[in-house]
């Protein structure tokens, strides 16, 4: 089976973003699947841990079985989609999150510093409504050349408001991202001296207040006899107060840095505002670290079979008696291993070929 990959940008030896799809492509490829990615990010080809990346520029016309979209956007994968699907079996549609959701509707209130005039905001909104309608029209007319899957029910519910398609359950299936393998081969260690008291990791970019990082600041100050560690890109603290025992180490780590800065931390702290399923909370758990994730409903869903979490209100001061509740467990939770989750993917792709 040969399939190619659309991605908006992949990952690098110079970038980590978008491993939750590098993660998959490892997995199909060990499973005998010919992976090709296209990245619209891409300037030139290149090989990334044995996968084949390609540069829009560079695609051509091949006897691909499949075509996998991730987090699809109108700029780059709509267009692409619209214009080669006749040369593809079945399209895939793998939606993540933002594509279908309503910024306005949908997420939190953006942090001041991120504040978009009013025009802005406007022609956002716009811009929400109209590729709600776009991939409406789109669906509806492709269906039968089309499977859709969405990694939390919780995102399957915001689908069905926001681009209002029925009768399509023969034509969807909900499978959740899976952890990286180092996750689920390497476990916490909880009998060594700890660095740090609560560790903050996000992927991408602080400055989005769906990631919280204003909660786990008011921890912090709130806190003072816990050290608290904050890893990721952006300018927050440029526009905000950092408490002192609060180290912010502004980058983005690959997954086998992410389990170096775990083992030297008690307690992983993950609120959020909004999420679709929360990729890197579910890998703090599986690797086994207690941590603190916030009580929304989506939290609910994915991580109430985990035993070293605690679902927390996002307007908690006091950390002591929280903490006492949450415990370390050697039970492995292998509920987003790779097995329970993307060999379900790869089961679908024989189906449909």
């Amino acid at each position: 089976m040969k399939i190619l990959v659309l991605a908006e940008n992949y990952p690098s030896n110079k970038c980590h973003n978008r491993t939750y799809i590098h993660v998959r492509n490892k997995y199909y490829q060990k499973q005998g699947i010919d992976v090709t990615v296209l990245s619209f990010k891409a300037k030139n080809n290149y090989t990334f841990e044995g996968i084949k990346v390609i540069s829009k520029n560079n695609f051509k016309i091949d006897n691909y079985d499949l075509l996998c979209a991730h987090a699809p956007n109108l700029k780059h994968h709509y267009l692409f989609i619209k214009k080669y699907k006749k040369y593809f079996k079945k399209i895939i549609l793998f939606f993540h999150g933002q594509e279908i959701l309503k910024w306005s509707r949908d997420y939190p209130k953006e942090y001041i510093f991120m504040k978009r005039n009013i025009i802005k905001v406007k022609l956002r909104d716009l811009y929400d409504e109209y590729k709600f309608k776009i991939w409406n029209k789109f669906i509806n007319k492709n269906i039968d050349n089309l499977h859709l899957i969405f990694v939390s029910n919780y995102l399957y519910t915001k689908f069905l408001t926001n681009i209002k398609i029925n009768n399509i359950d023969k034509h969807i299936s909900i499978i959740n991202n899976s952890v990286g393998e180092l996750f689920e081969i390497n476990n916490y260690d909880n009998k060594t001296n700890k660095e740090y008291d609560f560790i903050t990791i996000r992927g991408e970019s602080l400055d989005q207040s769906k990631y919280g990082i204003d909660i786990v600041t008011r921890l912090a100050f709130n806190n003072p006899k816990y050290k608290f560690l904050v890893i990721g890109e952006g300018n927050y603290y440029k526009y905000n107060d950092k408490p002192d025992n609060l180290i912010f180490i502004n980058k983005i780590l690959n997954h086998k840095e992410i389990i170096d800065y775990l083992n030297k931390s008690k307690y992983g702290l993950m609120p959020t505002k909004q999420d679709t399923q929360g990729v890197l909370t579910c890998e703090f758990l599986t690797f086994g670290i207690p941590t603190l994730t916030s009580n929304l409903e989506v939290c609910e869903e994915i991580f109430k079979d985990f035993k070293n979490v605690k679902l927390i209100d996002n307007s908690i001061n006091k950390l002591n008696d929280i903490i006492r509740d949450i415990k370390y467990t050697n039970d492995k939770n292998e509920k987003y291993f790779s097995k329970n989750t993307i060999s379900k993917e790869v089961e679908l792709f024989k189906e449909l070929v």
